[in-house]
């Protein structure tokens, strides 16, 4: 199993969610998270002043998958939150050692399918 942590742009949300259903996906967390990477935030302005913003707003994604389902999960994410500007974000796939479904009892890949 594998754990699938992706964080992309607020604007390309949908666009992922409906790609890694596709996917096959059966489910995942969405987080409303602030951060930077190598852009180290960005200058706008704002009523005539201008300020730095240093956090960005991202989404992150946590998916649970089966190792087989992982690639093309991967694959449906980066395809769709690209963007080819600076910031579409980052993917992490991490392996995943237990699952368990608390209402059922089921462990392991029965407790992150269907």
């Amino acid at each position: 199993m594998k754990m699938i942590v992706a964080v992309i742009k607020p604007s390309r949300l949908d666009a992922v969610l409906d790609a890694v259903t596709e996917a096959g996906a059966s489910g995942l967390t969405v987080t409303e998270v602030r951060g930077y990477g190598r852009q180290k935030g960005k200058t706008e302005v704002y009523r005539g002043a201008e300020y730095e913003v240093k956090l960005l707003p991202k989404v992150k994604l946590e998916i649970a998958a089966s190792a087989d389902l992982a690639p093309a999960i991967v694959e449906a994410v980066a395809r769709t939150a690209n963007t080819g500007k600076i910031g579409d974000g980052k993917i992490f796939v991490m392996d995943l050692e237990q699952a368990l479904r608390i209402r059922t009892g089921e462990t392991d890949a029965a407790a992150i399918t269907g």
